[in-house]
């Protein structure tokens, strides 16, 4: 049995790297309002490059939760075939949360380190 909390909390600790807090703030916001579909068109339109290495990496996860899932390229189209199932669509949710908390806190104690120096 695998430990998705942890799977979550090393993905987020690469995410931090790729942004800061305040765009994983943002996401979790869309993401919380409007669903993973929106968070990753938010990430790709408003975040840019970074943004759309954050959707390269969040759907990275998802591919390894849901194997046998359709294997598409682009973030937004594996999205949308999650939505096909609602407790799959639900979990994804559930598991990029997590994944843009650590985010936020990886990013966070970066900047912290940073400032300090």
């Amino acid at each position: 049995m695998e430990n998705l909390d942890l799977k979550c909390a090393e993905v987020g600790r690469e995410l931090a790297g790729i942004a800061d807090e305040k765009a994983f703030t943002s996401a979790l916001g869309v993401l919380e309002e409007q669903g993973p579909y929106a968070c990753f068109l938010y990430l790709k339109a408003r975040e840019g490059q970074n943004g759309g290495k954050i959707v390269e990496k969040s759907t990275g996860l998802l591919r390894d939760v849901f194997r046998n899932q359709a294997q598409s390229t682009d973030g937004l189209a594996y999205i949308k075939s999650l939505a096909n199932d609602l407790d799959k669509l639900l979990f994804a949710r559930d598991l990029l949360r997590q994944m843009f908390i650590y985010a936020r806190y990886h990013a966070k104690e970066k900047a912290a380190t940073q400032e300090e120096r």
